[in-house]
């Protein structure tokens, strides 16, 4: 669509003559001002007049932010935060003496004026999304670039001793440069899409690393000295014990960084070299609670609707720690959460607050356990009862015992795959026949990361690799690593599923007592996707490369 000039527009629209445009054009040359701003300092036309027609003007230029590749801090920081945030605006490519900008009204000819004069470039203003703008401006303005001056500043802090009292601790965590610490901190691992952050304490070092789409990163670390004081700032922050040093404890607090708000669960555990401190970074922003968006295939996400549309059975989610398990069991409650349902969780612990659904976090030290809670939930008149994990016989007999009494019960439990879940509940006590009647379905699941799509290129190597394997036609891709993925060639997760239904010749076999070899064999006779197969999809759709499938599951 071609761009029309500004007079050509209010010509068109009989609001100004040649005669008066000729004259604008004549004084802009010679003052340098907006052709708008001449107008109506002339009285040829209204304020209200040039903002429609500077709106109509920019609708062929807009931009989506998200899509531009690398923005570069140096022009996007040529307009001071402040005035950004104030006009909701961004640089976004400097061309010889013509700064183009994303502006979220690019018929603002006052802040287009300021901006003009601050920056001593010409504007040349496109639409841009506000969410997407001020997202980015907190990308690029956060505390982040603060971090090597909080680092040197913590270095001018007391010389490390061997033994603190509490009271020297306290006044030590409320130093500036250790508060400005820890806020970086956070900042940085938010930016950078962190879900947890490991301080590590060594003997001469303290080692920081961020999990990022579930791989750990080195990150800069702060001297050794100031670290019993970074770790009390923790401590008071989650309201943990500052003085106990040699038992490991827990706790959460929430932090706010602008518009967002994220909990943050804390995990202290004492070392030879002092506290080892684990913060899991809970964003809700960040939880997907679509059944579509998880990476089920449309076959494996149908049984899965099926299952949890039944009123009563039993759904086991399988996988170890940090596969996604949570994720799914919360989506398969958004699914289902309706007024008409009474939903209680049973949970240790409580990662998000889900509105609608009544969740309890288990307290074993005063008796509050899986099974205890369990046995009190059924006199609430539930509808749906997740059980956040399958621990001992006791709640496996008592979880079982609800399913077949006319509640859905959803759950999870640690296996390698779907078929030995079965073996587990056997081993643990469950009878063949109880499981048999109980279970509905199984999922067994991993996470792997996606492919960056900024960086995205062929890889012949691993597309060689998938011929051999079979896969003759397809092409493996990989990311070759860019500002936008922090030079990881993945941005996200996704996961892989294997999804076994409980039919009756499944039962059947169940009661018989078959092998899960011979379970496994006759599940994929009928159509049982591995998780080997689901992750050579996931290769071949392009979404993740060989190598990181080759992390979760043996090809």
């Amino acid at each position: 669509m071609e761009r029309k000039e500004l007079g050509q527009i209010l010509l068109e629209k009989g609001l100004i003559t040649l005669e008066q445009l000729n004259e604008a054009l004549e004084l802009q040359n010679e003052t340098k001002k907006f052709l708008g701003e001449i107008l109506i300092e002339k009285g040829y036309i209204k304020k209200e007049d040039i903002w429609q027609a500077l709106t109509e003007q920019k609708k062929a230029d807009s931009v989506s932010l998200s899509k531009l590749k690398g923005l570069k801090p140096e022009i996007v920081k040529i307009i001071d935060e402040n005035i950004a945030r104030r006009f909701i605006c961004i640089p976004i490519a400097k061309e010889d003496d013509i700064l183009v900008v994303a502006m979220k009204d690019p018929a603002d000819i006052v802040a287009i004026d300021t901006l003009r004069r601050l920056t001593g470039y010409k504007i040349k203003v496109v639409k841009g999304d506000e969410k997407e703008i001020i997202e980015f401006l907190d990308k690029f303005f956060s505390s982040f670039d603060t971090f090597p001056e909080t680092i040197s500043e913590l270095e001018e802090i007391s010389e490390e001793k061997e033994e603190l009292d509490v009271d020297q601790l306290k006044v030590a965590a409320e130093d500036a440069p250790v508060i400005k610490f820890v806020n970086s901190l956070f900042a940085n691992a938010i930016e950078k899409r962190a879900t947890d952050i490991h301080l590590e304490p060594g003997e001469r070092n303290v080692y920081i690393r961020f999990r990022i789409d579930g791989v750990l990163y080195n990150f800069t670390s702060p001297p050794k000295s100031s670290y019993p004081a970074i770790v009390t700032r923790i401590k008071i922050l989650s309201n943990l014990d500052i003085g106990e040093r040699r038992l490991p404890q827990d706790g959460r607090f929430k932090i706010k960084l602008r518009e967002k708000e994220v909990d943050v669960r804390v995990s202290t555990l004492p070392t030879i070299y002092g506290e080892k401190v684990v913060l899991r970074l809970l964003d809700k922003e960040k939880l997907v609670l679509d059944l579509e968006m998880l990476g089920f295939e449309k076959e494996e996400l149908e049984k899965f609707k099926k299952a949890l549309k039944r009123p009563y059975g039993m759904i086991i989610v399988t996988g170890p720690t940090g596969s996604g398990k949570t994720t799914t069991l919360y989506s398969g409650l958004s699914f289902i959460n309706t007024p008409e349902k009474n939903i209680i969780t049973i949970e240790d612990p409580v990662e998000y607050q889900l509105e609608g659904i009544n969740q309890v976090q288990v307290k074993p030290k005063i008796g509050l356990t899986f099974a205890n809670v369990l046995r009190h939930i059924l006199r609430q008149d539930p509808d749906v009862i997740m059980v956040g994990e399958i621990r001992d016989l006791e709640t496996a007999q008592i979880a079982i015992q609800a399913s077949l009494t006319g509640h859905l019960v959803i759950t999870t439990l640690h296996t390698n795959d779907t078929v030995s879940t079965i073996s587990r509940l056997y081993y643990m006590g469950v009878e063949p026949y109880l499981i048999a009647d109980a279970v509905t379905i199984v999922i067994s699941q991993r996470l792997v990361r996606k492919i960056c799509s900024e960086c995205k290129i062929i890889d012949k190597k691993d597309t060689e690799t998938l011929k051999n394997l079979g896969y003759k036609e397809f092409i493996a891709y990989r990311g070759k690593g860019c500002s936008f993925c922090n030079y990881t060639g993945y941005y996200g997760r996704i996961g892989i599923f294997e999804v076994l239904e409980f039919t009756e010749g499944i039962r059947e076999m169940i009661l018989n007592k078959k092998s899960d070899d011979e379970i496994r064999d006759y599940a994929i006779k009928l159509g049982m996707k591995t998780l080997k197969e689901s992750a050579i999809k996931k290769v071949i759709d392009g979404i993740t490369s060989l190598p990181e499938a080759m992390t979760v599951t043996i090809i």
